[in-house]
């Protein structure tokens, strides 16, 4: 609803619902300062709630109710009624004591406070005193002399007290009296000043909600006014920026935005004519690059065949290099073995030459019994030969002896010249199996190198194999890519026909805008 309404009706309905509020406040205002004003209906209220009290119920400040105990306490002599006046005395007494203490604690003025709590409270405490000590014993007592004499003194306290107490019910009421012409003369005051403040408020509102709506309205107006000129095309006007609010701000928007039309409009139409040359050299050279393009194409096509060969070759080259590997890995495992096998030779040939020597030293001991067979056969036969004829058959034996120790002399050195000769070709066939040997393990040594550089062309191969499949892979990426390439330099082709259309179409549209004679 409220948008079909202009600025200025949208700020009149705000002026008259602020206008109508104070008006309410102002009146409900004096209505209720009316009602609770001093002598105003809720004051009558209260007065004549506190005078209905004040006139049923004794104040307890005033002894006039302990009094007029006494009195009946001097007119009766029934013990039971006795007792209870005197227990009623003792509850005047307290509920005295304990308001006095009360009024002690509240903050009064000074000549108030005077009367109340001195001047009314020392004849009331002298009347309470003596009657707790002189006047309710003479009662109890049935003495009515002493009763009489304590009364003539309790007369004097309460006459005492009496006057106190009408001099302060007189002080207060003057007071009170002072006190509502003072406050109904402020209230008077209050509610014109209330009423002229209201009346000012409301003048002030309306006049400066005028003048804040004229403010607001008239640059919006020269704001709408603008954007129609340049809605038109115009962008020829000069605004003049005298505003410092918010419609001041939307002003010097306006005014930049008009500027900003007016360069941006002129760079764009004398760059028009630019992009349209631009399109048609950019048409020209997508053209030439089209045709690069497809021979770079058919290049990179060919390349990708020979690519394809060389792989194949590769291929077949590291397996081959895989097979000879693994010959050689065979070889030299069988060479290992051999190695092994003539270790195991030449300590076969060692523990044959020790052997032998072992058999050449038991031998030389066998050499060695038999001479001494032989020198003892000697000695034997020669004892024999002394014995005469009863040594001669044990100079048989003794020949026999020596005959056999010559024979095994003699053998033991056939023997031992042969193992002789057996020991030298063990010596000669353990060097050589020494030599072969060496040789075995120069032979494993070479084997196993050309072993591991033959694992190297195989791993290079297969690397150089799986290099050159990437190549490959490259190549045809890069067929693939110069393929996209000239199909997005035909697609570049057409765009640049395209913006040379949308360039003139551009430089149509722009010369609707009417610039100023300096304008870029």
């Amino acid at each position: 609803m409220l948008r079909a309404l202009k600025l200025s009706h949208r700020l009149a309905v705000l002026i008259v619902i602020f206008s109508a509020g104070f008006i309410l406040y102002g009146l409900w205002s004096f209505k209720t300062l009316h009602e609770w004003k001093v002598n105003g209906p809720v004051y009558q209220k209260i007065v004549q709630s506190k005078d209905l009290i004040a006139d049923v119920l004794p104040p307890p400040e005033y002894i006039l109710e302990s009094y007029l105990v006494t009195f009946q306490l001097m007119a009766t002599d029934d013990r039971a009624e006795q007792a209870q006046l005197i227990a009623r005395f003792t509850t005047l007494k307290h509920d005295y004591d304990e308001r006095h203490v009360f009024w002690t604690r509240e903050k009064l003025d000074a000549d108030i406070a005077e009367l109340l709590l001195n001047k009314s409270h020392a004849p009331a405490q002298d009347f309470y005193t003596v009657a707790l000590q002189q006047f309710i014993p003479a009662i109890e007592a049935q003495d009515k002399a002493g009763a009489a004499v304590a009364m003539k003194k309790l007369t004097i306290s309460y006459i005492q007290h009496l006057q106190a107490i009408n001099r302060l019910v007189e002080m207060t009421t003057q007071r009170a009296s002072a006190i509502e012409a003072e406050s109904g003369a402020r209230i008077t005051v209050a509610n014109s000043l209330l009423l002229a403040i209201l009346v000012l408020s409301l003048g002030t509102g309306i006049a400066v909600a005028v003048l804040i709506t004229r403010s607001i309205t008239r640059p919006l107006q020269d704001a709408v006014q603008l954007a129609r000129i340049v809605a038109s095309g115009d962008l020829r006007s000069v605004i003049a920026t005298d505003y410092h609010d918010e419609p001041g701000e939307l002003m010097s928007a306006l005014k930049s935005m008009n500027e900003s039309l007016r360069h941006t409009v002129g760079r764009v139409r004398s760059g028009t004519e630019t992009i349209s040359t631009a399109s048609q050299e950019i048409a020209a050279g997508n053209m030439d690059l089209s045709a690069r393009t497809e021979a770079q194409a058919g290049a990179l096509e060919q390349t990708s065949s020979a690519m394809g060969e060389l792989t194949s070759t590769v291929q077949q080259t590291a397996e081959n290099a895989q097979q000879a590997n693994q010959l050689v890995l065979s070889a030299s495992a069988v060479a290992l073995q051999g190695g092994q096998v003539v270790d195991r030779v030449v300590a076969t040939m060692v523990s044959i030459k020790d052997s032998s020597k072992r058999i050449v030293e038991i031998i030389s001991v066998i050499d060695g019994i038999a001479f001494q067979t032989n020198i003892l056969a000697l000695n034997a036969a020669v004892e024999a030969a002394r014995a005469g004829e009863l040594g001669r058959g044990f100079a048989v034996v003794a020949s026999e002896v020596r005959t056999l120790a010559q024979r095994s002399a003699s053998a033991a050195k056939e023997i031992k010249q042969l193992i002789a000769e057996s020991v030298e070709k063990v010596e000669l066939g353990s060097n050589l199996a020494d030599e072969a040997g060496g040789t075995m393990q120069k032979i494993v040594s070479s084997v196993q190198q050309v072993a591991g550089i033959m694992g190297e062309i195989a791993v290079a191969s297969h690397e150089q194999s799986d290099g050159i499949k990437q190549v490959n892979q490259a190549i045809s990426q890069m067929d693939a890519v110069t393929q996209q390439n000239a199909a997005l330099v035909e697609q570049a082709t057409a765009a640049a026909a395209s913006m040379q259309e949308q360039a003139h179409n551009m430089m149509q549209d722009v010369r609707v805008f009417k610039l100023l004679a300096c304008a870029d």
